[in-house]
């Protein structure tokens, strides 16, 4: 059977105070309509379907060719946004599951229950829709749901349309659904329109039943299915969400010293017997190795780590660091600095736009930017590379085995050849030969 699903997103989400679109806000790395088309992914191979209007082409922007478009220009409900989706559909699957770009607790395992489900009561005939329910005490502002006496669901009533004894229906409909699809596309036009001025999706139960055909429901986790309307639901959501992250990566053999503390993404990956110190963020697509020590009170965002290399109460970003690294505490890579094999980086030190060659040491207080450096250099403390004239930037290169003295200024652009030497306090503003010692204001060779 070929199912495909259309994902709700072209809503305003006023609530959220916001001039983004509700569905690009962010919970543990991913934006939330991101989040439903990884839960999409799970149940089938068929390209899901966004239906977009407010703020679509931010949206198209992050989802790229992730998806096929549906626009909704006006907001007439979701019955009329899954109409928006028909052209693209239409006799080319079976079954149409809905969802909505602002769930990102939805499971991929709950989703392909209710596809089974379908699947399942499908086989005995008659049957329009599969969808989920869930029993909770605060409806979140969820349809209700009502039952005949056999048990049956026989309707949903939005919440500004129940009566008071409605209200009191713990049963509620997070509006998740899977579709019959050629019933959907011939009843969709029959939905009619609210004292709202919108076609919901729920009449769609309705209409079912009027026509004597059967609706199968499943229960979900209370959890998965909370929306977001506000910022304080964002807060929640990314707490669950983080939870969840951690526990998998403590399940593949990652400790994780304080869960309450640390912050992960859930597009990071972690190799086995790592270590994670307290209040560590990792952020974006960072790939950190096995039995490395994070933390604690380290900040890594979109770089690479190798295995067994430490960082210590430093800031990583955009930057990398092979095997048997070592930096900190108080280091900062910036973007483009790449550790090579067994360096170590003291306290204070930052790397920009950089090559550090393997085993070279760099002490602390230094700024190397713009440079490249050889093997087994050590740059002593408070050595600064002059990268910036005040309108260009400019290289400096240090040849394999020298020795940069502390307090060493380089003004770039400028070469020093392999084993040469600087002396404690040296301005360097030549180019300094291979084996050569240079020292003073400005420096200059040693007397042979």
């Amino acid at each position: 059977m070929k199912i495909s699903t259309v994902i709700l997103a072209a809503g305003y989400g006023t609530r959220m105070k916001s001039k983004l679109p509700k569905q690009l806000h962010r919970v543990a790395g991913r934006t939330l309509v991101e989040w439903s088309v990884e839960i999409a992914n799970q149940v089938s191979s068929e390209l899901p379907t966004a239906v977009v209007g407010h703020g679509k082409e931010d949206v198209k922007r992050v989802l790229t060719d992730r998806v096929q478009y549906a626009v909704q220009e006006e907001q007439l409900g979701t019955g009329h946004a899954v109409q928006q989706a028909e052209s693209l559909l239409r006799g080319q699957v079976d079954a149409i599951i809905v969802i909505y770009g602002d769930m990102p607790l939805l499971r991929g395992e709950t989703l392909r229950g209710l596809a089974d489900l379908f699947i399942q009561e499908q086989a005995t005939g008659n049957l329009a829709l599969a969808m989920l329910t869930v029993v909770r005490d605060d409806p979140q502002g969820f349809g209700r749901i009502l039952r005949d006496t056999d048990g049956k669901i026989s309707a949903i009533v939005e919440e500004a349309a129940c009566t008071a004894e409605q209200l009191k229906i713990r049963e509620l409909n997070p509006g998740i659904y899977c579709f019959d699809a050629n019933w959907l596309w011939d009843n969709l036009s029959s939905i009619p329109l609210s004292a709202k001025g919108e076609y919901y999706l729920t009449d769609m139960v309705e209409i079912a039943v009027a026509q004597g055909k059967r609706i199968a429901s499943t229960f979900a986790d209370i959890e998965e299915v909370d929306g977001i309307n506000t910022r304080i639901h964002l807060a929640h959501a990314e707490q669950i969400m983080r939870r969840r992250i951690l526990n998998r990566l403590m399940l593949s053999g990652v400790t994780i010293v304080d869960p309450d503390s640390t912050y992960i993404d859930d597009t990071v990956s972690i190799g086995q017997d790592t270590r994670i110190m307290p209040a560590t963020i990792l952020e974006g697509c960072t790939e950190i190795g096995r039995d490395c020590v994070i933390g604690p009170t380290s900040h890594i965002i979109d770089s690479q780590i190798g295995d067994h290399c430490s960082v210590s109460q430093s800031v990583v970003e955009y930057a990398s660091m092979a095997e048997h690294c070592d930096i900190g505490p108080f280091s900062h890579l910036r973007k483009g600095a790449i550790l090579d094999a067994g360096v170590h980086l003291g306290n204070f030190g930052e790397v920009k736009n950089s090559y550090l060659g393997p085993g070279t040491k760099m002490g602390h207080f230094s700024y190397l930017g713009d440079s490249h450096i050889e093997g087994n250099v050590n740059i002593g403390a408070g050595t600064i590379t002059c990268n910036f004239d005040g309108e260009n930037k400019h290289k400096t290169h240090i040849g394999a085995n020298s020795f940069i003295g502390s307090d060493t200024m380089l003004v770039a652009p400028i070469s020093v050849g392999k084993g040469a030497r600087t002396g404690a306090g040296s301005i360097v503003t030549k180019d300094v030969g291979d084996g050569e010692l240079v020292y003073g204001v400005p420096a200059k060779a040693a007397a042979q």
